[in-house]
């Protein structure tokens, strides 16, 4: 299949192919023409999926083919989403897949001055994509009105629920008309989640596609044992080798993250940090250095790494095991994508033993453990599959 068959309009497929797109993924296959023919949509994905072109291109076709006369720079089609990085994506997103349109879009975020916000709404938008602190906070100054949506997208909702945004949902649904399309997407589906789908969507069609645990089949996964005093020694070890050519490691903490970067510059390998505690701008300097080669090792937290979207990312390094075993498909997922292969690397001592084995049981696999000589540890009991492989 390829999207000629989904019905897309001359201007879109134009954008498509201009940005070497051809064949939808699952889940485009599956959204775009549920979402074109006005029906509401429960999606269950995760992040690398392509669901942001799956919800974007229907929303810009549908908008586009109205008659937008009268209220046109109104906005009509919503999106929030957890995270500034993610809500840059999108709207980057709208602004190639809508090159070849007429629409306006914008995107508001904290962490920034308003005043280049606050000038792109006063011009007017078709489109706004925005975060729930900020999109509140515009909205009680009165640079927002909302009353004519008809698209509202509410992206990573489980992420939402993460960060305590949904008592901030709420305030916003309660802006916004009832008669609408609503396009509601979660990697996962916690009862919280599911009671929040229930009360804004109608009738939706349910598209759920590869199951997380799934999505790590192309990766290689592999495990150290390692004592917490070990893991920095190991961990530099480990980024001598220059083959390691892009490598995103994950810390549990914001703190422990600033500190890995620290010690890593210590030891002559440059890198930075991404974390809630980094300016919006900070964030974006690490990550465009990221992108262009200029650094090759970042280290993110769970939440400020979510949207986080990397061509070529040799490696994972997953410095503290998550607490939830979804995240560690999430983190591990960032490599590995469009078909390539990549590499997870786990560090585990004894006091995560437990995290490992819920990771285990979540992907229906134990991880191949690695040999190192500063990868020793009580945590060794029983030793599962061995590999000598680095």
């Amino acid at each position: 299949m390829t999207f000629d068959n989904l019905e897309i309009i001359e201007p879109l497929l134009r954008a498509l192919n201009h940005e070497g797109y051809s064949t939808p993924t699952p889940i485009q296959q599956q959204a775009i023409p549920v979402i074109l023919k006005n029906h509401d949509v429960l999606g269950c994905a995760q992040t690398g999926t392509g669901k942001t072109a799956a919800f974007s291109i229907p929303i810009l076709q549908n908008i586009y083919k109205a008659d937008r006369k009268g209220n046109r720079r109104e906005v009509k089609a919503l999106v929030l989403t957890p995270t500034r990085e993610l809500a840059v994506q999108i709207d980057e997103s709208f602004a190639a897949y809508g090159r070849y349109t007429d629409l306006r879009h914008t995107v508001i975020y904290g962490g920034v001055g308003q005043r280049s916000q606050t000038d792109a709404l006063r011009r007017g938008v078709d489109i706004l994509v925005a975060t729930p602190g900020r999109l509140l906070d515009l909205m009680d100054q009165g640079y927002v009105d909302l009353r004519r949506v008809e698209f509202f997208v509410l992206d990573e909702a489980d992420r939402m629920l993460d960060m305590g945004f949904i008592h901030d949902i709420r305030r916003v649904v309660s802006k916004i008309p009832q008669k609408r399309q609503t396009l509601l997407f979660s990697a996962t589906m916690p009862d919280e989640i599911a009671h929040l789908a229930e009360s804004i969507l109608r009738d939706p069609v349910r598209i759920e596609v590869t199951p997380a645990a799934s999505t790590v089949d192309t990766i290689e996964q592999f495990l150290y044992y390692a004592d917490r005093e070990h893991k920095m020694p190991l961990l530099v070890d480990l980024l001598k080798d220059q083959s390691k050519e892009s490598v995103l490691i994950f810390s549990r903490t914001k703190h422990g993250a600033d500190k890995i970067a620290k010690n890593l510059l210590r030891e002559g390998i440059r890198s930075d940090a991404i974390h809630g505690n980094k300016s919006q701008t900070a964030r974006q300097i690490a990550l465009k250095k990221f992108k262009s080669k200029k650094i090759r090792v970042l280290i993110a937290t769970d939440i400020a790494s979510r949207g986080i979207d990397i061509d070529n990312l040799s490696h994972v390094i997953n410095y503290d095991l998550p607490e939830d075993p979804e995240s560690y498909v999430h983190r591990i997922g960032r490599t590995g994508r469009a078909g390539m292969s990549g590499i997870a690397l786990s560090f585990c001592d004894n006091k995560e033993r437990t995290l490992l084995k819920s990771i285990q049981k979540l992907i229906g696999k134990k991880l191949n453990i690695l040999e190192h000589e500063l990868a020793i540890s009580e945590a060794i009991q029983k030793p599962e599959r061995r590999s000598r492989r680095r």
